[in-house]
């Protein structure tokens, strides 16, 4: 048991460490490392943790992080998860702080070429865990418009907060409507075979 919160704070110090560009840079390492690597949770309960996740105040990582490790170890998981996720960020940001002023970085053309060599990676990173969620949430070219429509209404300038509430309201009404289908389904078979 000791040896799954080792694990779990060794998995995210590795994401938060070697991880550039923030949460969704992040997620396919993350989905690569707890969903095919260690099989601690499957696909489907991945990508619902990774909604829960966006939706909830706060950065990212750190949410999905706490999401995994309360699915695995409750309270103590999510603090050894979230632990393992901030603490690479908290010291490469202690040690700027205290050896690195901005000048240097700013003047420095040996930083400032590193991070124009970041920079086209990260937007890979970025666009690789949107085409796999898109995948696994089975968007086909039917339904492709309401991720961009709401997409470019948050470029726009529309409050993303509201889409959250949208979202979730259309799926809690879309969830009903398909389980009154299906018990409606039931009873009518179920009055078919009374009849018989």
């Amino acid at each position: 048991m000791n040896n799954l919160y080792f694990k779990l704070f060794w998995t995210f110090l590795k994401i938060g460490a070697f991880t550039f560009g923030g949460g969704w840079a992040m997620i396919s390492i993350i989905e690569r490392e707890i969903v095919d690597k260690h099989r601690w949770i499957n696909k489907e309960e991945f990508l619902d943790l990774l909604a829960v996740s966006q939706s909830l105040p706060g950065i990212l990582a750190v949410n999905i992080s706490v999401s995994i490790g309360d699915r695995l170890r409750g309270l103590k998981g999510s603090i050894v998860a979230a632990g393992g996720t901030i603490l690479p960020s908290f010291l490469i940001i202690l040690a700027i702080a205290v050896f690195l002023t901005p000048d240097i970085i700013k003047n420095n053309p040996v930083v400032s070429k590193i991070f124009m060599g970041i920079r086209p990676c990260v937007v890979a990173l970025i666009i690789a865990p949107v085409l796999s969620s898109a995948r696994a949430a089975k968007i086909t070219w039917k339904t492709v418009w309401i991720p961009v429509i709401v997409a470019l209404l948050i470029y726009i300038g529309c409050n993303p907060i509201v889409f959250i509430i949208l979202g979730g309201l259309g799926g809690y009404l879309w969830l009903s409507h398909q389980q009154k289908l299906t018990r409606d389904e039931i009873s009518k078979r179920n009055n078919n075979d009374d009849r018989q």
